[in-house]
């Protein structure tokens, strides 16, 4: 039997998560190798977030309950990044010379990574295992 999280909307929702662990982690490759020493923590957010976007990516795409606690786990734990950076940031940006993928909740990327793991959060529970 098909995973319904894998098909119609999912499918989707997996396209916007390969985008954006490309973009995250593209970024904070580039980062890193130009010009670490200048934001350190900030680059390696931006790397871990690509990191992280890559795993629910695939965990997201995959069928099966070890790749949907995987999925889950991802989306959280994203949920959890962006909301604690953002929350950082507006706090104490001194920290955060340079912008990450989760700075000001996204705001560099239009919210999105604010948005997208509500979003894999609510398809993960809409297409949850009934029993």
């Amino acid at each position: 039997m098909d995973d319904p999280r894998t098909s119609g909307p999912g499918r989707v929702l997996v396209a916007v998560y390969a985008i954006f662990a490309l973009a995250a982690t593209a970024r904070g490759i580039t980062q890193i190798l130009t010009k670490f020493d200048e934001a350190p923590l900030a680059y390696v957010l931006s790397l871990l977030s690509g990191i992280v976007y890559i795993v629910a990516t695939v965990a997201l795409a995959r069928p099966g309950a070890l790749w949907r606690r995987v999925a889950l786990g991802t989306c959280a734990f994203e949920l959890v990044g962006v909301v604690t950076v953002g929350v950082l940031t507006l706090v104490d940006s001194g920290d955060f010379p340079d912008d990450t993928v989760w700075t000001n909740f996204g705001q560099g990327y239009g919210y999105v990574p604010l948005v997208l793991p509500m979003i894999g959060l609510y398809w993960l529970y809409r297409t949850r295992p009934r029993v």
